[in-house]
């Protein structure tokens, strides 16, 4: 038998070996590639013919092999279903125009930054997607396509068909992915735990100087390297694994992780101990080995509770939907139930919720009125009264009746699933702090690697000795960690913080911006208002008729009409328990003028024939009259939001001068500035003018922070430095907000204030510790004045410290 018969064939896809009888040729790039199967041979098709093939130079290996099915181009009928409009409306969202979606996908298999990079860059080349976003560490994408061009089914084959899989993003696996990491980082931690506490115990009598035999020493040192083995292979795995995807992706990113030297330092320590205790002299390090490791796991479990409960707001939200509900069969013919998982129901079914479940989807109610909590969704402690008509979302809590309501949306098409896109969103985006921390410790990488090796020369040239134990040393003291660590964890506690609160954070430089804001530009109506007016007073009040008398008559010509104004009449009679009076004559509504019953006449000045004190200038008014003239005049005054004191009191306490800017009518506007103590204000305003506004401040080198509603004000917020849209829901993102308040109230709006602070305080106080840190181990560990034990004990520490500093800010 020759050579080259002995030789099997490789896969030049997946890598695995091929039976002579079993090998697919192919030409690819001018080249005769072999192949496993036509699965592996159709996905290095796709690859070429899409010009991605330096994928094959950058990628992670792999043995697994594709379904055969890949080689057509015809989805697969598993995928199918997901055309289906009950399914594609579950797993999709609107996006911008009618026909553009948003899904966010999981993706599986997925082993290294190339594979990010081809994924992302095969799905950019698909007819019809118009944006695709990658999350690495959440293994999360964020897809924006054309349904009239491309659809759900089509995009989750094209990720097939480049060897990966993907499937419409669950917040259920989302959280047992979770728990799985968790779970997984404890065990490696425990394991580490255990071996250095074996091993510290065997390496007890050479710190105590103990008189042991030649033999028990070398049984000792077998033990302790036997017990480092696991602690190297599974509990540092992950290091080792980062430390070489960062190897092999310098040529692209040219810098080095965190994981770099902390890999290197271990495996140096390990080899050299080996050797010393195959030789029978010189230190083992493995007592250093293995404390290291516990220590940095530790630090690293507190990192990954931090991020954790960073991303707990909405989806944490998501992950409390019920996985059965009460659905009625034949309603409204029949009350009866059947009990069907969730993901089985459909727009338009009808499910009932007894008082103390949570709603399972967003839905329309339609029979038995009843109160809801709201509070994990929009932060308002305060429980939500809801009638027939009203909408109703999933994820609250019913208190009172039980309810029967109509699916309007479901899956990602629900107000939980906009939420949930937005935090996504904002994780992929990078605050400008925490790229620069990150950018600077990959430069601190390279130059501690340098300074090792160069202090350790040194070392070999005047004390060979300790060469090795300075080179471990310093390696282990000078990692960046607590550098890397600095910003990004408090920034991620932050953010978890002020989604609690009901504020979600879109863009990640707007804690940032906040304490750099020098002015703040509200709009009135929506914002800084309710745009709910409230019965104010009832003023020219004729002698015979009394307060009561004018509202009964006011009510009874208001009745089934549903204006705002109607409704506060409405709702100060119910306060007042009055009831209706009785008209002899049928209600006329006199279109732009008012309502009249024969003798009485209820609408606006110009129609009664009396002039307006237009000094009130609030909301409104409305008159009352007969035949013999003005019987009553009620002024309306709109509702201000709650919290705006608290958040005007804050701006003011930082000398962030304030500005209301309006489309209502100036007087309406001045009145509303003096109530609330704002000493610059426009009126009536175009969309357009307040760009310009906003446009003159920046022009005066100010840094400005705008509140709007988030849909006519879209040109404010867009302009504006660090922009908030008050309201809730996916549809705010296109008005291009950087943050968006679900809270009715402004009053988180104050506290974010107050946490910004607090967060640039404590990120200043991480970037001191390590720095200072730094600057006192390094030195030390260089003049062989620390041991690589003591040195992995520090680093840890520093690491730990930083952490828990940014923890602090998740009770704000």
């Amino acid at each position: 038998m020759n050579e080259t018969s002995r030789i099997k064939p490789i896969c030049y896809h997946c890598s695995s070996s091929i039976l002579p009888s079993d090998v697919i040729e192919a030409e690819l790039g001018g080249v005769q590639r072999q192949f496993c199967c036509p699965g592996c041979m159709a996905i290095a098709q796709t690859i070429h013919g899409e010009g991605l093939e330096v994928f094959y130079a950058r990628r992670a290996r792999t043995s697994d092999k594709p379904p055969a099915y890949l080689a057509s181009n015809e989805i697969p009928e598993k995928l199918k279903p997901y055309d289906d409009p009950s399914l594609r409306n579950r797993f999709t969202r609107p996006r911008g125009d009618k026909d553009c979606l948003e899904t966010t996908l999981r993706l599986e298999k997925i082993r290294c930054a190339a594979c990010v990079w081809l994924c992302e860059q095969h799905l950019r080349r698909q007819v019809g997607v118009i944006d695709v976003q990658i999350n690495y560490v959440t293994q999360k994408v964020m897809v924006h396509f054309d349904s009239e061009k491309t659809s759900l089914a089509r995009l989750l084959f094209e990720i097939e068909r480049i060897g990966y899989e993907a499937w419409p993003f669950e917040p259920s696996i989302a959280l047992d992915k979770a728990k799985k990491e968790k779970r997984q980082l404890l065990t490696r931690l425990g394991v580490a735990m255990l071996g250095m506490m074996q091993v510290m115990m065997y390496a007890w009598p050479t710190y105590v100087g103990a008189d042991i035999t030649p033999e028990f020493e070398v049984l000792l040192g077998w033990t302790s390297w036997a017990l480092t083995v696991p602690v190297m292979v599974y509990s540092a795995g992950p290091i080792f694994q980062a430390a070489w995807r960062s190897i092999q992706s310098v040529k692209k990113t040219h810098m080095l992780g965190m994981d770099v030297p902390i890999a290197l330092a271990l495996a140096l320590a390990f080899i050299a101990g080996t050797i010393n205790l195959v030789r029978g002299s010189g230190q083992s390090y493995f007592d250093s080995i293995t404390m290291f490791v516990a220590f940095i796991l530790a630090a690293r479990y507190v990192e990954l509770l931090a991020r954790q409960d960073a991303q707990g707001g909405a989806e944490a939200l998501a992950k409390q939907l019920p996985a059965t509900c009460d659905r009625l069969i034949n309603y409204p013919d029949s009350l009866e139930v059947q009990i069907v998982p969730v993901v089985n129901c459909n727009p338009g079914d009808v499910l009932r919720v007894s008082p103390g479940e949570v709603v399972p989807a967003d839905s329309i109610l339609i029979d038995n009125a009843s109160t809801l909590d709201e509070s994990l969704l929009t932060g308002e402690s305060k429980p939500v009264e809801k009638k027939m008509g009203d909408r109703v979302y999933a994820g609250t809590h019913n208190i009172l009746n039980p309810l029967i309501m109509r699916i309007d949306a479901v899956g990602q098409s629900t107000r939980i699933a906009g939420i949930a896109s937005l935090l996504d969103r904002a994780l992929l985006a990078k605050p400008v702090m925490v790229s620069l921390a990150e950018k600077w410790a990959a430069y601190f990488v390279a130059f501690l690697l340098l300074s090792a090796f160069v202090s350790s020369a040194i070392w070999l040239y005047f004390d060979p000795s300790q060469a090795w134990t300075v080179l471990v040393s310093v390696l282990v003291a000078s990692c960046p960690c607590a550098l890397s660590l600095a910003v990004p964890t408090a920034m991620a506690a932050a953010q978890g913080a002020v989604t609690k609160l009901g504020l979600l954070i879109v863009r990640g430089h707007v804690l940032e911006g906040l304490v750099k804001a020098t002015d703040l530009v509200l709009d009135k109506t929506g914002t800084l208002t309710m745009g709910q007016p409230e019965l104010q007073e009832i003023v020219n009040l004729r002698a015979d008729f009394s307060r009561e008398d004018a509202l009964a008559l006011a009510l009874a010509l208001e009745a089934g009409q549903r204006h705002p104004l109607a409704l506060s009449l409405l709702r100060a009679a119910e306060l007042e328990k009055i009831s209706p009076a009785v008209l002899n004559d049928s209600v006329i509504n006199e279109l732009g003028k008012g309502l009249s019953a024969g003798p009485y006449r209820l609408g606006s000045a110009l129609w009664i024939g009396i002039g307006q004190n237009a000094q009130q200038g609030q909301y409104g008014q409305v008159h009352l009259a007969d035949e013999k003239g003005l019987i009553a005049s009620f002024v309306f005054l709109d509702t201000p939001r709650v919290g705006l004191r608290n958040l005007l009191q804050a701006a003011k306490s930082r000398n962030i001068a304030v500005h209301l800017v309006s489309g209502d009518d100036p007087a309406t506007v001045a009145w509303w500035a003096k109530h609330v103590g704002i000493e610059s204000y426009q009126g009536a305003c175009t969309p357009e003018e307040k760009y310009e506004y906003i446009e003159r401040l920046q022009n005066q080198k100010r840094f400005v922070w705008a509140i709007g509603d988030g849909v006519n004000d879209a040109p404010l917020l867009a302009r504006a430095d660090i922009s908030i849209a008050v309201g809730a829901g996916a549809p705010l993102a296109a008005a291009g907000a950087d943050a968006i308040l679900t809270a009715s109230s402004l009053e988180p709006l104050a506290k974010t204030l107050a946490l910004a602070d607090k967060t640039q305080t404590i990120i200043k106080e991480n970037l001191w510790w390590a720095l200072i840190y730094n600057l006192l181990a390094i030195p030390a560990a260089m003049l062989g004045l620390v041991n690589p034990w003591i040195a992995g004990i520090g680093m840890s520490l520093s690491s730990l410290a930083v952490t828990l500093n940014a923890w602090r800010l998740r009770k704000a």
